[in-house]
């Protein structure tokens, strides 16, 4: 066993956010950690990794455990090389490298008497036995490893830590902590920042990672391919589950439907219980005398009713996003069209050439790695940049709606209810009930945007584009921010939305669920695949091997 809480409990202003909850992690063991925003996830890491302590219960580590935590922005010196915060896991390692070289280099002092010779060749061969069971000689080529399987290229390796931004920050402090190979490793959403191969080349180190994993995550894709166990906050409680992400949904709605049926089945034999002890009551008091019998029996039935464990009514439902278009008129045939479009920004060619047709209807994705070119295409479909040569072309009668990787882009100082009526023109009460199906109620509609978290501008922005007449919509990682609820009502919208659809997205699962062709985009190129995501990786790995 690696780790394990016991009733562990946890209170932050003044909240029970956790309580009562109990799990043991052994070595091997890969485990997801879901539930909603604000649930305690990221709480309960922190009580593993130490830098919080329980307010009842007790966590365990395992006795000489080393426990890993990457934070969702990881600290390190500002001053220090990428490269050179790679190697600090291995610091022990490199004063080891440093001692035998000057070691060896006493050894070449001809100065040097037979006798203390002997002793230098004791004490270099002590430290190559401690280097060689440390794996020194393998150091570069882990850091190489795992450098390259994150794409941390040879630029970013030789920049300072200080002038990083925040998601290539989080790049570079999973890459750390991989190389540090702690007994439990806590992830807090490590697919954050990174692009498609990357999240691949992550999930196959963690499903041969020798320690145990607990990961925090709200792609579900990646928890299907890694985890092999998944805990489920909800409530401030914990509960255990065997199997993937999959496997986990399929077992809840069982268990909620399970107890479900034995709540309803109390509450039907409390009922019965009440309504026998009114009867034996009210017999006993039309008795001439009063029957002290029926009495007893009444209040001895009560007793057993105060004495019976109540159960609670499962939470079949949570309060979810309230997600439906407003439908307009129907776009021509063809609403977006590329033709030998190129782009260059410097000396770098993004765009070479791309041709890109969408239809009226079709639901589209482009993917392809961070930096390719992506966004830029969005951009130019939408006239905020412009080509450098080739055709493009948007349907006379498209009407756009577009949502952007930062999800809302406007005045930070506007209230929740300023910025939504700004987009959408309705009075006053009425912005109110419809800010409340995007989870905005009371005095929530009258925050400061600046003061919203990520999440909470996704669901602002996606408040205005419901509310507009919109045919078309760009979207551009829009499941970014969004809890999985929350993105699951983001895809049941999208399904039901009759236009047409162009979105940039790293969540495979959303992908395959709503999106075919697939575009794909990589060194300036742009290649559809009919298909799904999943489709669309089988055939280039096909045409690879070809």
């Amino acid at each position: 066993m690696i780790c394990a809480a016991n009733q562990a409990g946890k209170v932050m202003g003044g909240n029970q956010v956790l309580k009562r909850v109990s799990f043991e992690i052994s070595s091997g063991d890969r485990v997801g950690l879901t539930g909603p925003n604000g649930c305690g996830k990221t709480t309960l890491l922190r009580l593993l990794a130490g830098a919080e302590t329980v307010d009842e219960g007790e966590i365990f580590i395992g006795k000489g455990a080393q426990v890993g935590y990457l934070e969702q922005i990881p600290d390190a010196d500002p001053e220090a090389t990428v490269s050179d915060v790679l190697r600090v896991p291995f610091r022990d390692v490199f004063r080891l490298e440093e001692k035998m070289e000057r070691l060896t280099e006493q050894m070449a002092d001809p100065d040097l008497g037979e006798a203390e010779l002997e002793r230098v060749l004791q004490r270099y061969q002590s430290c190559r036995e401690e280097f060689e069971e440390r794996g020194g000689y393998e150091v570069e080529a882990k850091i190489r490893r795992v450098a390259h399987g994150l794409n941390l290229s040879e630029e970013m390796l030789a920049r300072p830590f200080g002038q990083l931004s925040g998601g290539e920050k989080t790049k570079v402090g999973l890459a750390r902590i991989l190389l540090m190979e702690p007994d439990l490793l806590l992830l807090d959403e490590p697919t954050n920042h990174l692009d498609l191969t990357a999240m691949e080349w992550l999930e196959e180190y963690l499903s041969s990672y020798r320690g145990a994993v607990l990961i925090v995550s709200h792609d579900r894709y990646f928890l299907d391919r890694v985890v092999t166990r998944m805990i489920d906050l909800e409530g401030g409680e914990a509960a255990l589950y065997q199997g993937n992400y999959s496997r986990f949904l399929q077992e809840k709605e069982e268990r909620l439907l399970a107890e479900f049926q034995a709540y309803q089945e109390q509450q039907k034999k409390i009922s019965k219980m009440k309504e026998t002890i009114k009867r034996l009551r009210q017999w006993a008091n039309q008795a001439n005398p009063p029957n002290a019998g029926l009495h007893r029996r009444a209040s001895s039935m009560e007793k057993a009713l105060e004495r019976m464990e109540k159960l609670e009514r499962p939470l079949v439902e949570r309060r979810k996003i309230d997600l439906s278009f407003e439908q307009n008129q129907r776009s021509g045939r063809e609403v977006f069209r590329c033709e030998e479009v190129f782009k260059e920004y410097g000396e770098q060619l993004v765009l070479d050439g791309v041709h890109l047709q969408v239809r009226s209807g079709e639901r589209v994705a482009i993917v392809g790695p961070n930096g390719s070119g992506k966004s830029t295409l969005l951009r130019i479909l939408l006239g905020e940049e412009t080509a450098d040569l080739g055709e493009v072309t948007v349907g006379p009668s498209v009407q756009v709606g577009y949502l952007s990787q930062q999800g809302w882009e406007g005045n930070p100082d506007q209230t929740v209810l300023e910025a939504f009526r700004e987009e959408v023109s309705v009075e006053e009460g009425k912005a109110r009930h419809l800010l409340a199906r995007f989870l905005f109620y009371g005095h929530g509609v009258f925050r400061k945007v600046k003061d919203l978290s990520g999440g909470e501008r996704m669901r602002l922005r996606l408040a205005q584009l419901m509310h507009q007449d919109l045919n078309a919509l760009i979207l551009d990682e829009p499941s970014n921010h969004l809890d999985i609820d929350s993105r699951e009502a983001l895809e049941d919208a999208l399904e039901h939305f009759p236009g047409t659809i162009l979105a940039v997205s790293h969540d495979r699962w959303f992908l395959n669920k709503l999106f075919a062709p697939v575009y794909w985009l990589e060194e300036g190129r742009l290649v559809r695949y009919e298909g799904n995501y999943d489709e669309a990786k089988q055939k280039r790995r096909e045409l690879k091997q070809d």
